[in-house]
Formats: C-alpha cells, structure tokens, sequence
C-alpha cells in the first residue's frame, strides 16, 4: 500500500501558517492497495497445511496453486473469468500471505497437501494451474496422480529451478543451505528493498503496480520463503516427467527489453522451455507478451484466452 510520510509531515508541519478561521482538514487517507482486495469464496476451508478457498460450483474442478510468498490475490482476474465455469479451488501454501510457516521440507509438504485436497474433495481428474513455485507443484503432483490428473497448466513454472539445469546433483545441497542461510540472516529492511527491486525489474511491466504488490509479498514469512528456495535449488523434477499422464500447457511470459540484454528473443525462449519439459509425453509451450513473471497481473486478458483455450479442449 502506497504511503506518503514526506507529504503527512509536510502537512503536519503547515498548521502553524494556516488561518484561525480555516478548519483543519484531516490527512487524506493512504490510496487503497489495488491487489488487496479479494473475491469472497462461496466456502474457505482448511485442507491439511493449506488454506483453500472454493469460488463456483460447476464444471471441472481446477486448482489454482500461488507461487512464491503470493496469495489467492494473485487469481483474481483468473476468479472473474472462470468462477461461473468451473469449480475453482484456490490454495494458500503454508508460510505464505500470513499463513503459519510450514515446520521442514515445504515443498513435499505442500505436495503431500494438494494429493490430499484432491482426495478429501474427492475431486474428479482436477486440472491443477500453478504460478512459478505453484507450477513446479503442479508437475509433482501430476507425477504422483497420473491419470488422477485431467491436464496441468504452468505459469512461467518450470521443473527445476531456472539456471540451475546443468547443476550437478551433488551441488544442489550445498546451494540450497546456502540460499537459504542467506535468506535467514538478512535484515528485515534489506528483504523489503530486494522484494520492491525484484517485483520493478522482473516481477511485473508497471512500477506502479509492482510497489502495490510488494507489500503483500511481504505478508509471507521470509524464512519460509527461503526454505522454499531452498527446496527448489536441491529439486530437479525432470527424470519423472514421464509419468505425467496429462496434457501440459507450460505459458512463458517475455519482454522484448528484458531478452534483449541477453540476445534472446520470444523464440529462444519457448525453445528453451521447451526442451527443460520435453521429457513430458504431452506438452505445449506458448509465449505471453509483453510480460513479466507475474503474467496474470500483465496480461490478464491474454492468459484468461489461453486458459480458456485449454479448459475448453479438456
């Protein structure tokens, strides 16, 4: 939520000048944070670890898993477009927008969690639509279901942790304590300032919007977040992508500025995902662009015609 201390002290400061008979006017209040505001779920409910939010009531059940330290606020256009549709199950992961921190190994008990939504639920070959970390899931949990799974749709998620692919096994570790360690002892002002800069240069198109979700981020407990890095660093996922069962639709979201810097272009990047999936027996990799990481937030309209594409042929 965007603040003004400079301009409050500014106005504080004025009182002395104004006339006796003007009446003092209180501070404006601070504009309100576009992305806070939810949908109210037809049910919310606890499923194991996670908190899980219902929104609709017919159709194919789908599951809309977050990624790192987001919340069901990332979905809410994917909620407008899709609740009269489809029964809509979106799942905040523990640790994250305020939810209590998992204890250890929080991407398998997040995996655990989500087979168990499915089968508490009882729900029938749901499709699972993960972002980022929620897309790694989505792939681990379409490997333990196999058929269980109608299809899986992963945004900018890959199945293992972007530049680590040629990692050697016995590195992962090593590199995951060390992110994590990183993690546990910065300063909580550091950690802000490194969310606003990730979330300006990477996260999204607008600076606007990405001071608007930096402090929801931040509503996520930092040592959870890194001990979710950490899990993803010691993850490499591809030797079992063979058992996904379901069609794949990995969406890659590029900004001609950013790929420039590298001599990328919209082709080399759907080529690349395309080969860090190709282990899966039905996958698809399309581009979404201009954009960012947080493609739902710059391109809502664009994703909501590629899922929709999807959803309809399932």
């Amino acid at each position: 939520m965007k603040t003004s201390s400079l301009l409050f002290a500014l106005m504080l400061g004025a009182a002395s000048i104004v006339p006796a008979h003007a009446q003092p006017q209180a501070p404006a209040a601070p504009a309100a944070n576009r992305f806070a505001a939810t949908i109210e779920p037809a049910e919310r409910f606890e499923s194991g670890s996670l908190l899980v939010e219902r929104h609709g009531s017919r159709g194919r059940p789908v599951i809309l898993v977050p990624g790192l330290a987001s919340g069901p606020w990332v979905w809410q256009e994917v909620i407008r477009q899709f609740r009269d549709e489809f029964t809509l199950y979106v799942v905040t992961l523990p640790g994250f927008d305020g939810r209590p921190a998992p204890a250890e190994a929080p991407f398998e008990g997040a995996r655990a969690a989500l087979r168990g939504l499915v089968a508490e639920r009882r729900l029938d070959r749901p499709v699972i639509v993960g972002h980022s970390l929620g897309g790694t899931l989505a792939y681990a949990v379409a490997q333990d279901l196999g058929n269980g799974v109608k299809g899986v749709v992963a945004l900018d998620g890959l199945p293992v942790f972007p530049g680590t692919e040629n990692m050697p096994p016995q590195q992962r570790p090593q590199a995951a304590l060390n992110v994590r360690q990183r993690m546990a002892a910065s300063r909580p002002d550091a950690y802000a300032a490194e969310q606003r800069q990730y979330m300006r240069g990477q996260g999204v198109l607008d600076i606007g919007k990405a001071d608007d979700i930096t402090p929801l981020l931040l509503r996520s407990d930092r040592e959870a977040v890194g001990a979710y890095v950490a899990d993803l660093l010691a993850l490499d996922l591809r030797p079992g992508l063979a058992k996904i069962s379901a069609p794949v639709l990995v969406v890659a979201p590029f900004y001609q500025y950013d790929g420039a810097q590298d001599a990328l272009t919209v082709n080399d990047k759907v080529e690349h995902y395309r080969m860090l999936v190709e282990g899966i027996p039905s996958v698809e990799v399309v581009p979404i662009a201009p954009s960012r990481h947080f493609l739902m937030i710059d391109q809502p309209l664009a994703l909501a015609g590629i899922l929709r594409r999807y959803l309809d042929r399932r």
